[in-house]
């Protein structure tokens, strides 16, 4: 399937990906979710490889690559069996970033793009509230303009690098329309602006999630980022890269747990066989086998009409929910066939249970998504 989307540029991308993943990652991943968070001098060989500016200009230090290349990333990094790594990287480059590099302008990006894509700054995106998530315009946040300067009042919710990032786009409302907010770049340290607390999760252990507080936070009216009240679309825009982005981590998921669980019952003995000699577990693991393999076609094909530049906002819904869904499905049949030993701890498919289950609610729940395939019909 690949040779069919991919060139060998992708495919050297996927390799170099692998290798950086097996050196740097899976030998020390577990003292990060203990941690709650990856440590800084890891994204910074991450970025130092090239691997933070695939999408971006050359003249930032990015590699002006296409949307396939984007996905074949965020699915070469969910070869890792630590979530919470993976989403700690897929935020800064598939849906925090992309804002600066989008709404931008020079001085903005001459600014901040090139550490960016370096890792020598890392970004957060401040759009969830504690009563709004996938509404997004029901945020509450806002931002009056006070001479030269926006003053910023609100609170976020389940921020993702919230604790750590050096940089996060915020959302705020700028008018009384429901629609009408904005994007305002917003430096670590800024008066008034601080980690509310760190957020304790089920899973993606080892990324640092907050709850951000603004509390009249100043900040000059040259970090407006993008057009005043055009944020909400800014938003909606950047939903794409990050769905697709989302979907290639469940699919990352799938895929390493039916690896790992293949080569698990072909080894673990029940009542005098082999628990692959079973009929009925080679029948579950062929049909979770081949609903991963059909998605994965799926994704690449979003991917593929992305960079032909046609509008699939519905496709992509479709495939958010889709996968979403799909990943909970797989890993938990998967982890039914570990026995006991796959609700323990210290088990890599009892991680991946633990993490898959937010990739049905986070970037847009199954239900929202559904939705948004509905009315385009």
């Amino acid at each position: 399937m690949d040779s069919i989307y991919t060139s060998p540029e992708h495919e050297l991308l996927r390799d170099q990906v692998a290798k950086f993943i097996a050196r740097e990652v899976e030998p020390h991943a577990a003292a990060w979710e203990e941690a709650g968070c990856v440590p800084r001098d890891v994204l910074r060989r991450m970025g130092q490889a090239g691997l933070f500016g695939l999408m971006y200009d050359e003249q930032y230090g990015g590699a002006e690559a296409d949307a396939m290349a984007n996905l074949v990333f965020a699915e070469a990094l969910s070869q890792s069996t630590f979530a919470g790594f993976i989403i700690t990287v897929l935020v800064h480059t598939d849906m925090a970033s992309p804002h600066l590099h989008h709404a931008g302008s020079a001085a903005q990006k001459d600014k901040y793009l090139r550490k960016v894509i370096a890792g020598e700054l890392i970004t957060a995106v401040g759009i969830t509230e504690p009563g709004a998530g996938s509404d997004v315009a029901g945020i509450r946040t806002t931002a009056r303009k006070d001479g030269d300067h926006w003053v910023l009042n609100g609170t976020k919710m389940f921020i993702t690098n919230g604790v750590h990032a050096n940089l996060y786009f915020i959302a705020a409302k700028t008018g009384a329309g429901k629609r009408d907010m904005s994007m305002f770049i917003v430096e670590k340290g800024t008066p008034g602006f601080s980690v509310g607390r760190a957020l304790k999760k089920s899973g993606w252990l080892s990324s640092d999630t907050a709850e951000l507080i603004l509390d009249n936070v100043r900040v000059p009216a040259a970090n407006l980022l993008g057009e005043e009240g055009k944020g909400f679309y800014s938003v909606m825009k950047n939903f794409q890269t990050e769905r697709i982005a989302l979907a290639a981590m469940a699919v990352g998921h799938c895929q390493q747990a039916l690896k790992m669980t293949l080569d698990y019952v072909r080894q673990r003995q029940a009542f005098g066989k082999t628990l692959w000699d079973q009929q009925a577990i080679r029948h579950r693991l062929s049909m979770a086998d081949a609903k991963t393999r059909a998605a994965r076609s799926f994704m690449y094909h979003c991917a593929w009409r992305v960079t032909q530049g046609h509008d699939i906002v519905q496709e992509v819904s479709m495939l958010k929910a889709l996968t979403g869904e799909l990943v909970n499905e797989v890993v938990q049949t998967c982890q039914q066939f570990h026995g006991g030993m796959g609700y323990m701890r210290e088990s890599a498919i009892e991680r991946l249970w633990r993490d898959a289950r937010v990739l049905a609610i986070g970037g847009g729940a199954t239900e929202v998504m559904l939705e948004e395939v509905a009315k385009r019909y």
